[in-house]
């Protein structure tokens, strides 16, 4: 049942807002989440600018860099294979054939949940959830990965100091 509801999550996010110019921009966005690039820049700006906040900054840098590697075992060892929909393909290609969780997610709530400290959260919670949901919306993720890699991102936020 689950799985049903998974599958079909996904085939609603590959189907609906769809069209060349709102998938370039979910691309390019998706893209910039690669390797936790965009939280890294956010805290690299923030350590410069912000020089009393400094900590915040590097502490976010290594939350994101955690949820990477924790991600990384967690995905290695439940190895779920990424979704198929014959009809659908990927949009973008990936690195493991692994799913579950979302690196993306992971570190994009990592970033958010420690960048908070220093910055608006709500704002960082949008783009953490919009880089979330960019993963089922070019295919290459279930909607429950990506709730998963939330979990994973905002524990290891919390938890590293």
């Amino acid at each position: 049942m689950l799985r049903a509801l998974d599958t079909g999550l996904l085939r609603l996010l590959r189907t609906r807002g769809h069209s060349p110019e709102v998938e370039r921009v979910v691309l390019a966005y998706t893209r910039a989440g690669e390797h936790g690039l965009l939280w890294h820049a956010i805290a690299a700006l923030g350590a410069l600018l912000h020089g009393r906040r400094r900590p915040v900054y590097l502490r976010a840098m290594r939350a994101v860099l955690v949820a990477y590697g924790a991600n990384t075992a967690v995905k290695y060892a439940f190895r779920r294979a990424r979704p198929v929909l014959e009809e659908l393909p990927m949009l973008t290609p990936t690195i493991s054939g692994h799913s579950y969780p979302s690196a993306h997610s992971a570190m994009a709530f990592a970033g958010a949940r420690t960048l908070s400290e220093a910055l608006p959260g709500p704002p960082l919670y949008l783009a953490a959830t919009a880089m979330a949901l960019s993963r089922p919306y070019v295919g290459v993720h279930y909607p429950t990965d990506v709730l998963a890699g939330a979990v994973l991102g905002v524990a290891v936020g919390r938890l590293v100091p």
